[in-house]
């Protein structure tokens, strides 16, 4: 029987947290320099001439933005740990983009429901509640460390969201969605947590069961 992602990572052992990294490290988690690829499906290709954004959901006005517009919004960077689900951290990065709160402000956008769904390309979807977005450090981000995102962990633009698990933060975002009602997104249906605290170790659904130690040195580095 072939096992889902969320079953191959639960039936390997839990590392044990380095107590002297102090608050910065969740349970269960082990600190890389590096940072591992890991998606679903191909990498896509853009023209930035015709990429667009679009911001739409629970009864507001359709709005398309293109990379231009993006850049064209208050720029903001925020250096902050980043945790995924598969047990890897790596500390202090700095990525460059537009705030959440300000591409609100800057389209128009007063939010009247408590929760998003977020759309990357290839279908991939992850839902986020609005309260977890009400954050200085939350970006549609373009640039890590002073350079453009690299293809492969989400050129031409990524929300982050840093607090989370790392697969709430979504790569080549394409849609923001405003939704009347919590629902799963791509890894909520596929045995994820539907809200993801790495702090709480929100990894999964259902009971709590262990994740692989070196799920992530598997995967690609880039």
């Amino acid at each position: 029987m072939k096992l889902n992602k969320a079953e191959r990572i639960k039936r390997t052992r839990v590392p044990v947290t380095d107590p002297a990294l102090g608050d910065r490290l969740p349970p269960g988690q082990v600190l890389t320099e590096r940072f591992p690829v890991l998606h679903e499906g191909d990498v896509p290709e853009y023209d930035l001439n015709t990429w667009t954004l679009k911001v739409w959901g629970h009864g507001g006005e359709e709005i398309i933005l293109s990379y231009e517009d993006i850049l064209g919004m208050p720029q903001t960077t925020v250096t902050r740990d980043i945790h995924c689900v598969t047990r890897w951290s790596r500390f202090d990065n700095t990525f460059t983009g537009v705030k959440f709160q300000d591409l609100l402000k800057e389209i128009g956008v007063t939010p009247t429901s408590e929760y998003l769904m977020l759309h990357g390309d290839y279908d991939y979807t992850a839902n986020v509640a609005l309260s977890d977005l009400d954050c200085e450090d939350v970006l549609l981000a373009h640039s890590l460390d002073g350079e453009p995102l690299t293809a492969k962990h989400g050129f031409p633009l990524r929300f982050v969201v840093p607090h989370l698990y790392f697969w709430k933060s979504v790569k080549w975002i394409r849609g923001i969605e405003f939704i009347g009602e919590n629902q799963p997104g791509f890894w909520e249906q596929n045995g994820f947590h539907i809200n993801g605290d790495p702090f709480k170790e929100e990894r999964f659904s259902g009971e709590d069961l262990d994740i692989p130690e070196d799920e992530w040195e598997k995967k690609e580095f880039d």
